[in-house]
Formats: C-alpha cells, sequence, structure tokens
C-alpha cells in the first residue's frame, strides 16, 4: 500500500510551508506529494496568506526534491489550454527527473473562476476529453513527426509536439464518483482511477465500473491503479486526536466514519478495509500543514505496519 501526501493550499500556504511538508514526506518514507489544484479557499479559513499555483509549486519542488513523486488531485481543466499544460507537465517533469503525475479533471469550483476572472464553460466533461486527448497526444507524438486535433473545442494544427517528458509516459488520473462518463474516460486514458471522500462501498461500486469500462475498451480492468483519497487524523491517545480533529475544525466522530482517524490501529484497520477492495495507493489529505508531528506518527506508526 502506497502513502501518498495530499495538501489543499487553497486553504492557506506559502511556497515555503510546502516545501517544509515535501521534504517532511521524502523524509519519512512516504511515495509521493500531491497537491490541489484551486485559487480560492474553502470554508470558514481566511485563506492568508493566499494560493499559490500548482504547476509552479510543483516545478519549484521538482528541483528541491530528489525522490518523492509530484502530481495534482485534480488540475482544473478549466485553468489551462491542453496544450500549454502538456508544456508545462512535460517541462516539470524533466525538472524532476522523471517523477511528475497529472491527475486532470473538468473543473467544478465556480466562484474561483468568478473570482480570478476564468471563464466557466458550461459544457466542461466534453472539454474535459478533449483536452486527454490533446495532452497524451502530444507526449504520444514521435520527434519529427507533427500533432493535429480538430475538436469542437479545440483545434491544433502541425503541433512540433515539444517538450516531451522526461518520462515514456507521464501517469494520467482521472477521478470522481461518476457512474457512466467518468468510467469510461478513465478507461480510455487512465493510468490510475482515484475515488476522492468516498466511503469504502462507494468505492468498491465506483472501482468496479472502471474495471468494466476497461475491459470494455479493451483494457484488463487490473491494468489501472486504484487510489482512494481521505482525510486523515491520526494520533497517539483520544486526546490528541481530538485536538488535531479540533484545528481543522472537524468533528472526532464525523472524521472517524469518513476518513482515516482515530489510533494508528485503528487508521491501519481501516486502510485495511480500502485494500481488500482493490485500492493500492491512499492519498493522505493533511489539512494542518504545520503539523510535521502528525507526519511523524503517520510514517512511524501507520505506514510501518503497512510496509
Amino acid at each position: 500500500m502506497d502513502l501518498r501526501i495530499f495538501t489543499e493550499p487553497q486553504q492557506g500556504a506559502t511556497y515555503d510551508t510546502l516545501l517544509t511538508v515535501a521534504k517532511a514526506t521524502e523524509d519519512l518514507g512516504f511515495d509521493a506529494f500531491f497537491r490541489s489544484d484551486h485559487y480560492l479557499r474553502m470554508g470558514s479559513s481566511d485563506g492568508l496568506p493566499g494560493p499559490t499555483d500548482a504547476w509552479i509549486t510543483l516545478a519549484g519542488l521538482a528541483r528541491e526534491t530528489k525522490r518523492i513523486r509530484l502530481g495534482t488531485l485534480m488540475t482544473a481543466g478549466t485553468f489551462r489550454l491542453p496544450g500549454v499544460l502538456a508544456i508545462q507537465v512535460a517541462q516539470v517533469d524533466q525538472m524532476s527527473g522523471g517523477r511528475v503525475e497529472l491527475g486532470l479533471g473538468a473543473g467544478w469550483f465556480e466562484d474561483e473562476h468568478k473570482a480570478y476572472g476564468i471563464p466557466f464553460p458550461k459544457e466542461k466533461f466534453a472539454r474535459l476529453e478533449e483536452q486527454l486527448e490533446i495532452v497524451t497526444g502530444l507526449w504520444g507524438t514521435e520527434v519529427g513527426q507533427t500533432f493535429s486535433h480538430d475538436g469542437k473545442h479545440y483545434q491544433l494544427t502541425d503541433s512540433p509536439a515539444l517538450p516531451k517528458p522526461a518520462q515514456t509516459k507521464v501517469p494520467v488520473l482521472i477521478g470522481g464518483h461518476g457512474a457512466t462518463r467518468t468510467p469510461r474516460l478513465a478507461a480510455q486514458f487512465a493510468d490510475e482511477f482515484n475515488i476522492p471522500f468516498a466511503s469504502v462501498e462507494d468505492s468498491e461500486r465506483q472501482f468496479g465500473r472502471v474495471r468494466a469500462a476497461a475491459e470494455q475498451a479493451g483494457r484488463k480492468g487490473g491494468d489501472l491503479v486504484y487510489s482512494s483519497a481521505l482525510v486523515v487524523c491520526v494520533g497517539k491517545d483520544d486526546a490528541e486526536v481530538a485536538r488535531r480533529a479540533a484545528v481543522i475544525g472537524r468533528d472526532v466522530d464525523e472524521l472517524k466514519a469518513n476518513g482515516l482517524a482515530g489510533s494508528p490501529a485503528e487508521v491501519v484497520d481501516k486502510i485495511g478495509r480500502y485494500e481488500a477492495i482493490g485500492a493500492s495507493r491512499i492519498y493522505l489529505q493533511c489539512l494542518d500543514l504545520a503539523d510535521l508531528d502528525h507526519l511523524e506518527i503517520i510514517s512511524s506508526q501507520v505506514q510501518s505496519q503497512l510496509s
């Protein structure tokens, strides 16, 4: 079971804070550092000192880390033109020595688009499909050949399809709860399917849909990595769990029901339930980025039992 650290910097974080967490992620033996791609805080947080851009952040971290994988859950398709995104991700992959993964979603948070003057199209899913075709098509075009795309939303003519990533294949993550279109898109384009903040039962149902869609598309259901993203709140005793829950404004019982919360033993047990339905990777949503002791206890008392 791979454990990955997943952050939400739109709630308020500087690059230096993210660098500190990424270095702790690496030093403590976690598999990867991922971040959201949002420009506006959610909930009651003041969001200070403001948002950071996902791919600018990852470019910096690519040069200041050595081992961990780096990526997004999920890059908003509404934020970037697909040709530009292909260039950005390929460059960051080169800067990291081939450690980047691209989570790409349709975009959903209308308020942040209004706040920063970003168009929020009504038809987002069809755009996402074209974006995936273009990004993967650009990367997959042989050097010396050109790539063209004549779609409803995007047109590319004789693109040199450069630069290329360092990796032969940058892993593409697709995720979500949709029952029909999301599994179909994952079957067509994804190396990994991620379901965020879902129960074991709902996750098992969605994994099954994706496996079926993959097989219908001519792939094996097991060709994809299946993963979950869950909020995490671990403590050595009930008091420490309650303290950490209070800092992020959540109720302990709610966290235990909907996330990974409690003692290390409780969290290991619940991770085992996700593993039993086919998840081989968990993205641990860490909401208090100042609490590096939290990462340490997860590493020493949760991750150690899983490996």
